[in-house]
């Protein structure tokens, strides 16, 4: 029944940072930032999170939007979706931004992925949406 991820979530402990890294050199669309302690992006139909867990391991007095406490320590990874053209595009990109390339993996089906990190250590990818085809 589930149909796809709404949301995902990474943490950064400077967001400032983390907010440059995907306003600037990912073009990412934001949603909003929160102070200190999140920044959302709209991804597609999905959104990503960037949290600072030092705030969201805190609770919020009087929080109108009861969340639970939550926070993650050490990188994450997450998968953006490019296509098939897009792929070298944003490569130049990122490398134009001097942003370091960690791994480019062709796949036995032949789909390309890259992989990098953002100012935080997580592990970024892009790959074509075809990746989990095969």
């Amino acid at each position: 029944m589930i149909e796809a991820v709404l949301e995902t979530a990474l943490y950064a402990d400077d967001l400032d940072k983390a907010e440059a890294f995907y306003d600037n050199v990912l073009g990412l669309e934001k949603i909003r930032r929160g102070g200190n302690r999140h920044i959302f992006y709209r991804c597609g139909a999905g959104v990503l999170l960037i949290f600072n867990p030092n705030e969201t391991e805190a609770p919020i007095d009087n929080d109108p939007f009861p969340v639970p406490l939550h926070g993650a320590r050490g990188p994450g990874h997450v998968c953006f979706t490019v296509t098939d053209d897009d792929l070298d595009a944003m490569t130049r990109r990122i490398e134009a931004a001097g942003v370091a390339i960690e791994s480019k993996v062709t796949w036995r089906s032949g789909v390309r992925s890259l992989y990098f990190r953002d100012p935080a250590g997580n592990s970024l990818e892009i790959a074509p949406r075809t990746l989990w085809n095969s």
